[in-house]
């Protein structure tokens, strides 16, 4: 029965993780990073992330500057941001590329906020089909007598508890997003 609770909680804990990474990737108007993670550049027949060919770093509040390793991919990444959509037209001088946030719009911001609390939505449903699998696998255990029935409603508390744990974190690091996007 404690393998059940173990995986469970393990792959809501995933959810969460994958949950952070995407907010992390949403841009909310001023310079990060993660929004390149999803970037890939064809580097000698191979796609490969922006960050294992150059140094990348925030310069100011709203630009991202990109310094490759090799001079020789430079057109490459540029193309690769150019064909993504970043939405954002890289300047380069040859030797580095910038990128410059534009201010969002209050109409950008809120569309921003909807595909926020969509993505918070979707993982709160992952952590429930856990759940739901959990139980299942407890029923189970029930149905071949590896647990008695007073076990079995303990557990599916315990599970709904774990449960509800797992949604209040993804509610709050929502919350913490829509607040950081609504007031840049």
């Amino acid at each position: 029965m404690q393998q059940v609770f173990s995986a469970a909680e393990s792959k809501m804990k995933k959810t969460v993780g994958v949950l952070t990474e995407e907010f992390g990737a949403i841009r909310a108007g001023r310079a990060n990073p993660a929004v390149l993670d999803k970037i890939h550049v064809d580097y000698y027949g191979a796609p490969t992330p922006i960050n294992q060919l150059a140094a990348v770093s925030v310069t100011e509040a709203r630009v991202l500057t990109i310094q490759p390793w090799d001079a020789s991919v430079l057109h490459g990444i540029e193309k690769a941001i150019q064909t993504s959509d970043l939405g954002i037209n890289p300047q380069n001088d040859g030797k580095v590329i910038r990128l410059t946030f534009p201010q969002l719009t209050e109409d950008r911001r809120r569309d921003i906020v909807k595909d926020v609390s969509k993505l918070a939505e979707e993982a709160k449903v992952a952590v429930r089909s856990v759940r739901r699998d959990a139980i299942d696998k407890l029923k189970a255990m029930k149905k071949s007598s590896e647990i008695t029935e007073d076990d079995l409603k303990d557990a599916e508390k315990k599970m709904q508890d774990l449960t509800d744990k797992f949604c209040k974190e993804i509610d709050g690091l929502s919350d913490n997003k829509q607040k950081e996007i609504m007031s840049i």
